[in-house]
């Protein structure tokens, strides 16, 4: 047991009565080894501003004071319960109490080893900070606030703020010199004395040689660049018992390095694992439906990180906002759940920024900023800190998180087919903090569900589209036997009402107007017709909208008919047009606070106030129709391509037409080319997410958690193999299982090395569904592994692994060994490891309805039959 540092000049703690700890200068609290207060002097609750009632018989660190639930606090706490130290001195500001202060804290154990004193001396009250005050001086003007141009808000620098979050300390390098050229004030709190100052230090004078090796390969392969970065657990020289986490980054010529002080242990900090992740994976991998999959992707990244509210946000097309799923506590009081709110909560360049940094977490709203401090080495310009995950946030955006009751959060883009769909949000009304290991795995978890949502939207839209272009194809193949378009458009068994989900079409031909379904009349259809021709610019074929009205005032009359338009016109002199209409839809949208109400200046370097309103206000929207998809504007200006190939070209419509349908047939496979496209992005995602499981293998000495990352990157691989033989496969809806458990094979005895062998027997062209296909795939992987890792002797296992097809459809998988056999009783009997394999087995084979036969002949035998 140690002890680090004086103790303040205090008396025997131990030895003072209550009344004599009253009359000390100094805040004295008395603390169990679970952190309740058992004593509260007069001084602690002048300085924390707490009566000793209000805090005796509660948890310091999870009641009153949250903020130092940190491992610069609470860990230092838990160090001491632990027996590894008897005393220790450290700085730390609290954030608010009510207002910001600089203490130095002593943490000394009582003389009954059961207990501990904690006594705090101020230093300094801080301010909170320019740009804070800047807000907060805006605020008080606000009843002579006027309202401004919502753009000003979207000029303000965010990935510059010159500060980052106290939970963390940074040093910014030159790529070229790897010396210092700026750094975090609070540099000291992780480097020693005889180092600082930092003006100019060679990174190999800080760092350790190790460490900066991989620095220097990471940059001269280009890794560490657009949005990349490298992280480690790491000693500092000079400050062994301190493990600090590192990541590096490289923006712009600058080398970013971030440090946080790592907790003892991961479970003080509910630090999520790679076994949390994986499950979670699985139970997103089987939800069908966006709704389930977003509250699936709620309730596991709020399980995991420990937020009072984790909800999905998504975008329209005009960038407002919609909490489309929401997962909380059951004593959250302001749900957000089915609520829009305006562009301007989120304004264009934090939604630039979203796209380039994944994730921002801000444990403490309230926490008092650290300055970046340039050396005399520095280059030109501030730092900018766009990738940095400790830059802090606009002090307006933290008026607004003020404003909407939250103090901790996070925020995890969701980007979909490279664009960004949405966010992951997490909120909570307390500080919260959240280990580094449980980022990384939410982040992950918020990449899974974006890979999912392409999924689900891109397969529903294929379905409706395939629907879309058989009846497009009827049309064609009718206009090619027909010398009248009109009448092969708009009579017989299809027409041009079963296009796009429409209750009313027509067509336009000179002064000719034939309508099906229910449409305004033929003279405002006329009307709209020479509408259209005057408004669309020379260069358009089409226009679009769901709100007519809202450019063509006459269709206020006939909304119940006509609220939304696609219109395509056939010929290059715009006689003839094809028109379809959509109903009024009458709906209600429920915004989080007015969206009418314009947005407020500040006050001097202020430009704008965040709205304080959110509370719920409802919309009633009349006028608008159903939303057009793009893609049924385009299949409108095919049709359109068709129909002008009778107009003008009647005597050739045969073969223009016949070519046509070969477009059609063109358009058939290139739907087929996207199918396997997603199956090859997906199955190079869970190959670049295996490869990152292997490198963090890699950095694991123990062996245990070097073969759980083994293990998973075998499973991921598994379902990977599914994907590219969907890529590759005739039909994109079934996989070649033999193909695909040989691969399988491959890769496993690829990664466990030349002592295993796998003797294969699979039935050629054996055709399952991708569901199957998957389960399988799995079931495979984890029959094979365990084989490896039983094996009777050190010359390595020999498996036997035969994939055959059954009667009425089914597939038989079997998987032996030559090891010694399970015992008797080896279901009941407790597993050497995790036993998560058998776990993923059998939950695997529920969800294919298939079932297990196990025996020894003599080695261990599995034959799966689904």
């Amino acid at each position: 047991m140690e002890v680090r540092e004086p103790t303040l000049g205090l008396a025997n703690l131990d030895a003072l009565a209550a009344e004599a700890l009253d009359r000390l200068d100094q805040g004295v609290i008395q603390l169990d080894a679970m952190g309740m207060v058992h004593g509260f002097n007069v001084a602690a609750s002048k300085l924390l501003e707490m009566a000793s009632e209000a805090a005796i018989g509660r948890n310091f660190f999870r009641d009153l004071f949250p903020s130092t639930a940190v491992p610069a606090f609470y860990g230092r706490f838990l160090h001491g319960v632990r027996g590894k130290v008897a005393s220790e001195t450290f700085e730390f500001v609290f954030g608010r109490i009510p207002r910001a202060m600089r203490t130095r804290v002593h943490l000394q154990r009582a003389a009954d080893a059961q207990s501990w004193w904690l006594v705090i001396q101020p230093m300094e009250t801080i301010g909170a900070g320019a740009p804070r005050d800047a807000v907060l001086a805006a605020i008080d003007q606000r009843t002579r606030a006027e309202p401004v141009d919502p753009s000003l808000c979207e000029r303000e620098p965010i990935h510059i703020p010159g500060s980052i979050q106290p939970n963390a300390v940074m040093i910014a390098a030159d790529v070229a010199s790897l010396a210092v050229i700026a750094f975090s004030a609070n540099v000291a709190e992780i480097l020693p004395p005889q180092i600082l100052p930092l003006d100019g230090t060679p990174l190999s004078a800080i760092l350790p040689s190790a460490f900066l090796a991989a620095l220097r390969g990471a940059l001269a392969a280009g890794t560490l660049t657009d949005g990349r970065s490298m992280r480690q657990t790491l000693r500092l020289p000079g400050r062994d018992e301190q493990a600090l986490y590192a990541t590096a980054h490289a923006h712009l010529g600058r080398l970013i390095l971030e440090f946080e002080l790592a907790p003892e242990r991961p479970e003080d900090f509910r630090a999520a694992s790679p076994l949390d992740t994986e499950l979670a994976a699985t139970r997103l991998r089987g939800a069908e439906t966006l709704t389930e999959v977003a509250q699936i992707a709620a309730l596991e990244i709020r399980a995991l990180t420990g937020f009072d509210s984790v909800l999905v946000y998504r975008f329209d097309t005009d960038w407002n906002g919609e909490a489309i799923a929401e997962d909380m506590t059951p004593d959250w009081q302001r749900p957000l759940i089915g609520l829009r709110f305006p562009a301007s909560d989120i304004p264009a360049q934090a939604r630039a920024l979203y796209t380039k940094a994944k994730s921002r977490f801000v444990i403490d709203r309230d926490c008092v900023p650290v300055p970046l401090v340039s050396s005399r080495e520095a280059g030109n310009g501030p730092i900018d800190l766009t990738f940095a995950q400790n830059r802090t946030l606009s002090p307006i955006h933290l008026e607004y998180q003020r404003n909407l009751g939250v103090d901790g959060s996070m925020s995890i883009s969701i980007m979909v087919e490279e664009r960004l769909w949405g966010l992951m949000i997490g909120h909570h009304r307390r500080p919260h903090y959240v280990a580094p290991e449980t980022r990384a795995a939410a982040t992950i978890l918020t990449d899974a569900f974006a890979m999912r949502v392409q999924e689900v939207e891109t397969r529903g839209r294929w379905a409706e589209q395939q629907m879309h272009l058989d009846v497009e194809g009827r049309l064609v193949r009718r206009l090619t036997r027909s010398d009248d378009f009109v009448q092969a458009l708009t009579s017989g068994d299809t027409t041009l009402l079963d296009l796009f989900g429409v209750t009313g079409a027509g067509i336009v031909s000179g002064q000719g107007v034939h309508l099906i379904g229910t449409t305004p009349d033929a003279q405002q259809v006329l009307a709209i017709a020479e509408w259209v021709r005057g408004f669309l610019p020379a260069d358009r074929t089409s226009f679009v909208t769901d709100a007519l009205s809202l450019h063509h005032p006459p269709a206020a009359a006939y909304a119940d008919s006509a609220s939304g338009l696609l219109a395509a016109f056939v010929d290059r002199q715009r006689r003839h047009l094809l028109l379809w209409f959509k109903p009024e839809v009458p709906s209600t949208v429920t915004w989080g606070g007015d969206p009418r109400k314009p947005v407020l200046s500040g006050g001097g370097p202020v430009a704008v106030l965040p709205r304080r309103s959110f509370e719920r206000w409802v919309e009633e929207r009349s006028g608008f129709s159903m939303p057009w998809a793009p893609w049924k504007v385009a299949l409108a200006e095919q049709l359109a391509d068709a129909v002008e190939g009778v107009v003008l070209r009647q005597r050739r419509k045969i073969d223009e037409l016949t070519g046509l349908l070969a477009d059609k047939e063109l358009l058939l496979a290139q739907k087929d080319l996207l199918t396997r496209e997603i199956d090859h992005r997906v199955k190079n995602s869970l190959q670049i997410v295996s490869a990152f499981l292997q490198m963090q293998r890699r950095q694991v000495t123990d062996p245990a958690a070097r073969q759980a990352f083994a293990d998973t990157s075998a499973r991921v691989m598994s379902v990977a193999r599914v994907h590219d033989n969907l890529y590759q496969a005739d039909s994109p809806e079934e996989v070649d299982l033999g193909q695909t458990i040989e691969k399988i094979c491959n890769d496993l005895v690829g990664v466990a090395g030349g002592e295993h062998s796998i003797d294969l027997t699979a039935e050629p062209g054996l055709m399952v569904p991708y569901r199957k296909a998957v389960a399988l795939s799995l079931i495979a992987t984890e029959l094979v592994t365990n084989a490896f890792k039983y094996a009777k002797s050190d010359g390595g296992a020999q498996v036997s692994v035969t994939v055959a097809g059954e009667q009425r459809g089914g597939v038989r998988l079997k998987v032996c060994d030559d090891g010694v056999g399970l015992p008797d009783g080896w279901e009941s009997a407790r597993s050497k490891g995790t036993g998560l394999g058998m776990k993923l087995i059998r939950a695997m084979l529920d969800q294919i309805e298939a079932h297990l036969e196990v025996e020894n002949a003599p080695g261990a035998c599995f034959t799966v039959r689904a």
